[in-house]
């Protein structure tokens, strides 16, 4: 039988493969419904007994054994006997439901609706539908009499109500009014104490053209509260009362902001808590008013086809990708779009702009959306182009000479100087070298600042796709910003620097020192975000180096700028990196559920580049993990280990011995290929050329998985380079496969000292060197 799910949103239910289970009497489904409300934690034989009995009897500890005994024949009918339970499972005094985080249908609705707070009105109210269909009636409804299942039902019930205001805050913020009232109206029929969703009726309602019936409603409210419950309607109700009366122009708002706000008194909060980041106060109703009366104000300032209008879009855009998953998301959907009108109005120091004001921080080398970084690409060679031209044509004097942008000397390039299109204008050498002002500083042309970003631009979006023009243009982009009185400007260089630092292995100290360059230079200046980036760029490298101290403090120093400043998308990374703790330490079946819970974040974090993938590409890494050679250097992570006082691999060794599992132990890859949790279920996404020979070995197809290894192309230029040369290994070690052995050894090689896939901060296949000596082993023992 495959995947078990259960059902506990209704009847308690199990399903194997689509159809119910057989769960037997009404002990079995309590025992089962028990260990469900543990949510995956171990619940004592004792605690079972007193659960299931008021007055035990004698055999109940035998009990409860023959009920578990019952449970695990029906869950894993297919376990040979006497092998040990991966479902049902004894742990300790007592016995745990291992369900996975998606096998139980009350942890999906809480996914959710949980990650509907972090999205778009659209998707949110997707997922929120997808959730509030997942009922079938009350949770665990034939055990509402039970005190154990009491507090996860009220729970539940009250995140089912939540979910259902939250549904109809989307449609009011989609414009779908009307469509909100029939819901809404049964809501509060049902629950006529929720003041919550009594604001939202009269919302929709007024929005709807329907003023009488809001105001009707609000009254209702007010007498509904207080006659069952002798109280006064609480203040957000008064002043949606007050502002219906006056026909309040900020009721046709979104005043709610959407699902992301919490529906308390009155004050929004940010909607990621995980991760360390908090709650943090983020302004209500009072500054969606202000906003819109500003944005009122600058749009009847400001003309349509105004310059500025199109400069502040862009501004807007950059601020939105700092945000959330839905504003990174709006913020791609609109770049390309301001990009094209800067470009329809023909001036290439605005389009300069509009392209480079993009500055926003990127961690993971690995574009989100190639297509439209190929088209951001080209447009900035355009106008680096356009700009050669008219910096050939006489010094700077439109816009760009005005706002003194770069503007040390107003020197530009003379005819003959060398100046290509593509290439910024002039010569390599276009800084000059001479002093300015006695300081000894380069002299900055006219351009200079505009190129600058440009460049940097070009650097940023061409990461992991080996664009020719990626590296050049980052090593331009850095040496100009040097020359130049901006902080701000170096810091987006040295990101476009660290973009294009993965073309090979062993080039984590490269970026450790552009992340060390970052920490300083944005603390300085307070460029808090670019302060963040080079906290997880360290984090990356010293973990890729094994000093995971260092990292660790760096993955602390980040979370703690992302709760000040609310930066949600962070405690992705940190999030991945704990799950990479676990792994480098030797805890796989600790870091295999860190990884699933950090996966499950990552579904909503609209980061596809770095999703896409991920998760069975760690899942793999845990299990072709190499001991380190013997006779050599151990790295920093082991002996961190041994000073904790004991190492992680005996811990793991007495937990499988005391499930009665095999101690961990590296597998081939063959085997790897084939254990659970790397099926086809799972989405290899960018990373399927590597998972395919795994495949095929695991098929008996051999010959097939020597011809698909040596097609393979040479890993991409992020931080998986390493990672995905260790699957080749990995698989060529398998074969005996010399050639691709020796191209994998020459590749690995300068990564030598360093943890393999470690500095991607989200996974590891141990010690490079484990590799390179396995891999010499084999080449040794193979054919001349």
């Amino acid at each position: 039988m495959g995947r078990v799910t259960f059902g506990v949103l209704g009847p308690v239910v199990a399903e194997g493969d689509g159809a119910v289970l057989a769960l037997k009497g009404p002990r079995h489904r309590a025992v089962l419904a028990r260990l469900l409300v543990a949510r995956r934690r171990v619940v004592p034989v004792a605690r079972l007994i007193d659960d299931l009995w008021d007055e035990p009897p004698a055999g109940a500890v035998g009990a409860v054994q023959t009920f578990v005994a019952a449970l695990r024949r029906v869950l894993e009918p297919d376990r040979p006997p006497r092998s040990p339970a991966r479902l049902l499972v004894t742990e300790g005094p007592g016995y745990a439901l291992r369900a996975g985080p998606d096998a139980v249908d009350a942890w999906r609705f809480e996914t959710a609706v949980g990650s509907a707070t972090s999205l778009p009105p659209t998707r949110a109210l997707e997922r929120l539908r997808e959730g509030l269909e997942l009922w079938r009636g009350p949770a665990y409804a034939e055990f509402a009499a039970e005190h154990w299942a009491r507090g996860e039902r009220s729970r539940l019930a009250e995140l089912r109500l939540w979910a259902a205001e939250q549904h109809a805050e989307a449609l009011l913020a989609l414009g779908r009014n009307a469509e909100a009232v029939p819901g809404l109206d049964a809501h509060v029929t049902e629950h006529p104490w929720r003041e919550d969703a009594w604001r939202l009726l009269a919302l929709a309602l007024y929005r709807s053209g329907r003023q009488g019936d809001a105001l009707a409603v609000l009254r209702r409210a007010r007498a509904t509260l207080a006659d069952r419950l002798g109280v006064d309607p609480g203040p957000r109700l008064r002043r949606l009362e007050a502002d219906v009366l006056a026909q309040d122009p900020g009721l046709d708002i979104d005043v709610g902001l959407g699902p992301g706000l919490d529906p308390g008194s009155g004050t929004g909060f940010e909607a990621d808590s995980e991760a360390g980041l908090g709650r943090s106060p983020a302004p209500g109703p009072a500054a969606a008013r202000l906003w819109a009366r500003a944005a009122g104000d600058y749009d009847r300032a400001v003309g349509a086809g105004a310059r500025a209008r199109l400069e502040s879009t862009v501004g807007l855009i950059r601020n939105l990708a700092v945000t959330g998953a839905s504003g990174l998301e709006a913020a791609r959907e609109h770049r390309m779009a301001a990009i094209r009108v800067a470009e329809a109005g023909g001036d290439p120091e605005l389009t300069s702009r509009v392209i480079g004001a993009f500055d926003v921080p990127a961690i993971w080398p690995r574009s989100d959306d190639p297509e439209l970084a190929r088209q951001i690409v080209a447009a900035a060679e355009r106008t680096l182009a356009a700009l050669a031209a008219r910096s050939a044509d006489g010094p700077q004097t439109g816009e760009g000479a005005r706002s003194g942008e770069g503007t040390r000397s107003a020197t530009g390039p003379q005819p003959g100087s060398g100046a290509r299109p593509g290439s910024g204008g002039r010569p390599a050498d276009h800084i000059r070298a001479h002093a300015d002002g006695g300081e000894g500083r380069p002299v900055a042309g006219p351009y200079d600042a505009v190129r600058c970003r440009l460049l940097a631009t070009i650097a940023v979006e061409s990461r992991g796709l080996r664009h020719p023009r990626g590296p050049q243009a980052a090593r331009e982009a850095e040496r100009l910003a040097r020359g130049l009185d901006d902080p701000a400007l170096l810091a987006f260089s040295l990101n476009g620097a660290f973009m294009q630092s993965c073309a090979r292995a062993g080039l984590a100290p490269r970026r450790d020192e552009i992340g060390a360059e970052l920490v300083a230079l944005a603390a300085r200046h307070g460029l808090v975000t670019f302060e963040v980036l080079g906290h997880l760029i360290r984090l990356q490298a010293r973990a890729a180096l094994g000093d995971f101290r260092a990292a660790d403090a760096h993955s602390a120093a980040a979370d703690r700028l992302a709760a000040r400043h609310e930066l949600p998308l962070v405690g992705v990374f940190t999030q991945w990196y704990g799950a990479l703790r676990e792994a480098a330490s030797g805890r796989r079946s600790r870091a295999e559920e860190a990884y699933r819970a950090a996966a499950a974040r990552l579904d909503t974090a609209g980061m596809p580049g770095v999703r896409d993938g991920l998760l069975p590409l760690a899942l793999l890494s845990l299990r072709l993990r190499l001991p380190p050679p013997d006779g050599t250097r151990q790295t920093r992570e082991a002996s961190e280990a041994a000073d904790e006082g004991e190492t992680a691999e005996a811990t793991d060794k007495a937990e499988a011995t005391d499930r009665g599992e095999m101690a961990e132990a590296p597998e081939t890859a063959e085997a790897a290929g084939a254990a659970p949790g790397l099926g086809a279920d799972l989405e290899w996404g960018p990373y399927r050329p590597w998972a395919e020979p795994f495949a095929l070995l695991r098929r008996g197809e051999a010959e097939a998985a020597r011809e698909t290894l040596r097609a393979l192309p040479e890993p991409p230029a992020d931080l998986l380079y390493e990672a995905l040369c260790c699957l080749e290994a990995a698989v060529a070690l398998e074969l005996g496969d010399r050639p691709v052995l020796e191209r994998v050894h020459a590749r690995l090689l300068p990564a030598a000292g360093e943890l393999a896939g470690a500095g991607s901060g989200m996974l590891t296949l141990g010690p490079v060197d484990s590799w390179l000596c396995a891999i010499s082993a084999g080449l040794a023992d193979g054919p001349p």
